[in-house]
């Protein structure tokens, strides 16, 4: 490319930019709102009642378990 050229795309280029940013000026943006609080726990009790069925296919399935709990293998490092 000769130089005439080169130097014709950059003014191309920066006319470009210089008016995208005049673009980018005049966009408004919202507040950014605070976040809420991260807080407070459920109340056990209010909670949805669980699928009998599916947990009873659960521990059916598990190799070892209590009445509660199914017993795993932790790992170790």
């Amino acid at each position: 490319m000769e130089e005439k050229e080169v130097e014709k795309i950059r003014k191309e280029a920066k006319q470009i930019l210089d008016k995208f940013g005049k673009t980018l000026e005049s966009v408004k943006f919202k507040e950014k709102q605070k976040g809420k609080e991260v807080g407070g726990f459920r109340q056990e009790r209010f909670g949805k009642k669980g699928d009998e069925e599916f947990r009873k296919r659960m521990f059916e399935n598990a190799p070892n378990n209590n009445v509660d709990c199914i017993v795993v293998e932790k790992k170790k490092w």
